[in-house]
């Protein structure tokens, strides 16, 4: 994608910010793709898409208990200098303090966490029971934090360091929220179909009121699986970017830039995966949301 004809504030792995005025800004949802924390050479297309259709879907049915940042998805209210290429995967939004933090909520043990705990019994240094198989749903869901970092790896926090770093009080406000919202997505996701294993959440602060911002429930920052498909001790398949990682864990490559190419089968499994990520979890169909074509 091109710049927009807007202040440009910032671009990360997958989205780039404007700004609009004082207070609110453009955030732009790519098609880029990232694993490992390295940004891949080829794009899926309408990823920007899912992802900003997805957050917008659980944004707004979250607001009224814990409050975001979005302010519209609907192009007619972004600036005209912003171009018609954007619909769909642009959402205007108040701008907040990052808190520098990835807040993520886990209710069965997998990934990272499931690494960890088969080497030392831990999840970030949290004991849990003994006996727990790869991908078994956890007694409860727990709270893990890791730094929000400019580049590169984040890190792995404790609890007490994630609230040395930004506070007792809003660490607890962050953790109390993360899992609070994740509780509702999971409860909505097992309506549909499926589980969600885990999400990552991050959030702003404007004066003292905490915020939700960045993305919400899509498959960048969640772990999704059927259902039908789920068994304790595999690698269910996933609505998320597993599927790309588990192709460059097949390759052997060292998780260094630049990344090999992605083969096109890859590229459009991913596609496909994302946008019935969107249609289930949303029950609408893909092709209605802004700018998509059929």
């Amino acid at each position: 994608m091109t710049r927009l004809a807007l202040p440009h504030h910032y671009t990360g792995k997958v989205r780039d910010l404007y700004e609009v005025d004082h207070d609110r800004m453009l955030v732009v949802a790519s098609d880029r793709i990232s694993v490992f924390d390295v940004v891949l050479p080829n794009l899926v297309p309408d990823k920007g898409r899912a992802l900003t259709g997805l957050s917008t879907f659980w944004f707004e049915r979250t607001g009224d208990q814990w409050p975001n940042h979005l302010v519209s998805s609907d192009p007619t209210d972004f600036p005209e200098t912003a171009g018609p290429d954007i619909a769909g995967r642009a959402m205007l939004v108040r701008a907040s303090r990052t808190v520098r933090l990835e807040c993520i909520a886990r209710g069965y043990l997998f990934g990272s966490a499931w690494k960890e705990y088969e080497a030392n019994g831990t999840v970030h240094g949290v004991k849990l029971r003994a006996g727990l198989r790869q991908a078994e749903r956890l007694d409860e869901p727990i709270f893990t934090a890791t730094t929000k970092a400019e580049a590169g790896h984040d890190e792995a926090l404790t609890d007490a360091e994630a609230a040395e770093l930004v506070g007792d009080d809003l660490f607890e406000r962050v953790r109390s929220a993360t899992l609070a919202v994740y509780g509702f997505g999971a409860e909505h996701s097992a309506d549909c179909g499926l589980i969600l294993a885990d999400t990552k959440l991050e959030f702003g602060t404007i004066d003292d009121e905490l915020l939700i911002i960045d993305e919400m429930m899509t498959p960048d920052s969640s772990r999704y699986w059927s259902s039908e498909d789920y068994g304790v001790g595999t690698s269910p398949a996933s609505f998320d970017k597993q599927y790309v990682r588990d192709h460059y864990l097949k390759l052997g490559w060292d998780q260094q830039p630049p990344a090999p190419e992605v083969p096109q089968s890859v590229i459009d499994g991913t596609r496909a995966r994302y946008v019935e990520a969107y249609e289930i979890l949303t029950g609408e169909s893909f092709a209605d949301w802004y700018g998509v074509e059929d």
